[in-house]
């Protein structure tokens, strides 16, 4: 399965932000794919996720 590219693809068309905001979830099999290649939810990325939403800066626009 080919990984999302930035420079062709839409990230709002890939990729969700979950209830909590604080992991990403692939809505397409290229999207499902880079979360896992990427380990785009790691412990401490997820945890830092959570502190950066309790203070506003996340998610991003």
């Amino acid at each position: 399965m080919p990984l999302f590219n930035p420079r062709l693809h839409r990230w709002s068309d890939h990729f969700t932000w979950s209830v909590d905001a604080t992991r990403v979830e692939g809505v397409t099999p290229s999207g499902r794919a880079t979360v896992i290649a990427l380990r785009m939810n790691r412990p401490t990325i997820v945890a830092a996720r959570r502190r950066w939403a309790e203070v506003g800066w996340h998610p991003p626009a």
